[in-house]
This record gives C-alpha cells, sequence and structure tokens, in this order.
C-alpha cells in the first residue's frame, strides 16, 4: 500500500471508462480497509443519467478533518490502434508508465493512497480525521457522482477542514501550479429564426445566418473585461454553428451557435448571462446585414448548471502545500485560477479547497503517460503536506 506505481498499475489496468466503474473502487476499498479506514459505497442515479458508484472513507474521529478527492474513471481511449501501449496494460517502459487515467487522475489517488499509508505507519492514525471522496463521475455528466455524495456525507454529519483534490495541475514540471480557484463557466445554444427560401429571391425570404453572425461576434467582441488580481480576463468561444441544411441554393430557415465562456470574479452566473443577453438583443436589432428588416428573432437555452467562479483564501491550507512542495521539489509553485473546470467546484461550498496533482501534458491523449520518478516524487509532496497541515492545526 505504500507503493504508488504498484497502487497505480491496479488501477489503470480497470477500464474504469465513465460510467463503468470496472473494479477501481473496489481496488481502493481493499486498500484503505486494509488501512483501518471504514470505507462505504455509495450508488446514486438519476433519470436520464447512468447510476454511478462512488465511494467514501474515512479514519479518524475528531478534528480537524483532512478530505482528499478525486475520481476513478477516465475519458474514452480513442483509437486504441493509435496507442503504442495497451491503454489499460500499464506497462512501464524507460521509466515511464503508459495507461488511460495514469495522469487523469488515477496517479494522484494511487499517490494519496500511498502518502496516508507511509504517515500512518510512522506516526499512527492522525490526531484529526483524513477521508477519501471518490466518484465515477467527474468525467461525465457529473450529476450522481461528487455533488451528491458530498451531500450524503453532509447529511450523515460529515464536515470538513479543507480538501485537497488530486487534479494534474502541473503544465510542465511536478511543482509547478496549485490551484487555488476556478472560473466560472457558463454555456448556451442561441437559435436564430428566419424564413427559407431560394437563394436567387433572398427578397422572399429571410437569412438567418446574417444575424446569427452579428450576434456571434457580439459575443467574441469587446472583450468582457481586462481580468482581476486573481483571474485573467475572461473568454468567450463560440463552439459550434448549424444551419441543418445540405443544400447550397436554400436559404436556412433557423440557424443554431452554441458558445460557452469562463469568466473571472468581475461576474457571477447571473451577471454573465444578463451581460450576454444584452449583447444579443443588441446585435439582434442590428440590421446592417439584413436592410429593412425588423430585429432577428432568436431563443437562447442556457446549459442546466453553470459552473461559479471561486477562489479559496485559507491560508494554512495554502502554506502548508506550498510548503511541501518547496520541501520535496525546490520549486515554489504559482497559485493559480487557470484551466477549466473540476469537481473543486462542488467543494468549496463545504470547505477550503486546493487542488495539486501530477503534469497534465498527456492527460485525454494516446498514450497518455506518467513518470515513475514523479509518482513517488508526488507521494513524497502528499505525505509531508498531511504532516505539515495536522502539525499546523495543533499548533
Amino acid at each position: 500500500m505504500t507503493d504508488p506505481v504498484s497502487i497505480l498499475r491496479d488501477l489503470v489496468r480497470c477500464p474504469s471508462v465513465t460510467p463503468a466503474d470496472a473494479g477501481a473502487l473496489g481496488v481502493l476499498e481493499g486498500l484503505l480497509t486494509d488501512a483501518g479506514f471504514s470505507v462505504e459505497r455509495v450508488t446514486f442515479s438519476e433519470a436520464g443519467t447512468p447510476d454511478i458508484d462512488n465511494l467514501y472513507a474515512r479514519i479518524g474521529t475528531e478534528a480537524p478533518h483532512l478530505m482528499f478527492a478525486g475520481h476513478t474513471d477516465v475519458v474514452p481511449v480513442g483509437d486504441e490502434a493509435a496507442w503504442t501501449h495497451a491503454p489499460f496494460g500499464a506497462e512501464i517502459r524507460d521509466g515511464i508508465l503508459y495507461g488511460r487515467g495514469a495522469v487523469d487522475m488515477k496517479g494522484g489517488i494511487a499517490c494519496f493512497v500511498a502518502a496516508v499509508a507511509r504517515y500512518i505507519g510512522k506516526h499512527g492514525a492522525p490526531k484529526g480525521n483524513i477521508s477519501f471522496l471518490i466518484t465515477g463521475d467527474e468525467e461525465g455528466p457529473a450529476v450522481n457522482g461528487t455533488i451528491k455524495l458530498l451531500q450524503w456525507a453532509h447529511d450523515r454529519g460529515e464536515r470538513w477542514d479543507a480538501c485537497l483534490v488530486g487534479e494534474p495541475t502541473n503544465p510542465d514540471h511536478l511543482g509547478d501550479m496549485i490551484k487555488i480557484g476556478r472560473r466560472g463557466s457558463v454555456s448556451g445554444t442561441v437559435t436564430v429564426h428566419g424564413v427559407q427560401g431560394h437563394v436567387a429571391y433572398p427578397h422572399l425570404a429571410d437569412n438567418p445566418v446574417r444575424s446569427a453572425l452579428k450576434m456571434a461576434e457580439a459575443l467574441m467582441d469587446p472583450p468582457f473585461d481586462a481580468g482581476t488580481a486573481d483571474f485573467q480576463p475572461s473568454n468567450m468561444e463560440v463552439t459550434s454553428i448549424d444551419t441543418g441544411n445540405r443544400a447550397t441554393n436554400v436559404i436556412p430557415a433557423r440557424v443554431s451557435f452554441s458558445f460557452n465562456i469562463r469568466h473571472n470574479d468581475t461576474w457571477n452566473a447571473e451577471t454573465m448571462q444578463a451581460e450576454i443577453v444584452r449583447r444579443l438583443n443588441a446585435a439582434a436589432a442590428d440590421n446592417a446585414l439584413r436592410p429593412d428588416r425588423m430585429a432577428a428573432r432568436y431563443d437562447i437555452v442556457w446549459a442546466e448548471r453553470p459552473s461559479h467562479v471561486f477562489l479559496t483564501r485559507d491560508d494554512r491550507l495554502i502554506a502548508s502545500l506550498t510548503a511541501a512542495i518547496e520541501a520535496e521539489t525546490g520549486r515554489t509553485p504559482k497559485l493559480s485560477t487557470t484551466g477549466g473546470t473540476s469537481d473543486a467546484r462542488f467543494i468549496k461550498d463545504y470547505c477550503p479547497v486546493v487542488e495539486f496533482g501530477l503534469v497534465g501534458q498527456t492527460m485525454h491523449m494516446v498514450d497518455e503517460n506518467v513518470p515513475v520518478a514523479d509518482l513517488e516524487a508526488l507521494t513524497g509532496i502528499y505525505e509531508t503536506f498531511i504532516a505539515r497541515w495536522f502539525a499546523d492545526a495543533a499548533a
């Protein structure tokens, strides 16, 4: 249990592509039970989504309470023939371990399990609580995973003082970056309505593409803001445009385009949606490409659940992790809020949360891989962090 490489190989060999568990949680259940943790498996369901198996494990009964959170589900392998190493073989070649999920994020889980085992072996059970909150739904719709497991545990009386998420946060080298927050995310689809007709008789039709182009441009320019002290500028991207029209001589009846914005703490979900609607309304009224016509008609459908921006300000948590990284790698990590979303967006409603894991360069790629040396180094960082965090809590 103290060897992260052995643990990771067992996890990678479970083909746990969302929503399948394929035995990954069973591997963890066995390890953590042997280490003295109480372990519970919980399955959540919701209409229209797959059932998801989750795991919650805890050792200790007193405060303070440190949680480690992660996911054992992985993205599909894609074209398996493009892999030079079997995606679920966990083959080690020239000091590199290959396999889907090695970086995102079975590697982080393996390192924290090994770190806890080493810590307990040296110090005994912590004077407080350590828990694992592990889902199989992070790479999927994220409906029956962390968000429900947190509520389930909270309803049973669980309270946490801090959480570390083991997502791959480092851009180039282990120790480069701690994520101390995440940008918000708002998505939607706009459908612009027109009148279908023959392209040779445009006066009898109304081409919705003309207005859609104006509206899409209005969402991307001008910039929403210049960034803040803790976050980069908000960024809007139009991700698809579709008329459903395969004919070159037919003006379509409608066109839809989808968008996503990653926004900083200048905005919340509600104010961002209001600004998007304001821009769309102004662009719909612009008839520069549709002379002598009324404002374009459109509908907007928002993605069901926006992700809210957050920033962790727990100095003790950040300082303990930073000191552990410096002690093990000699690097001072950058405190960052860049990147996509993670399950930290749910955890932040229950306790302060930061993210730190492996180097993320090969996550989701063919031949996803991690250096064995990085697994040992991350285990050392996690073990030092655990010791420092509990020592600081007792001070």
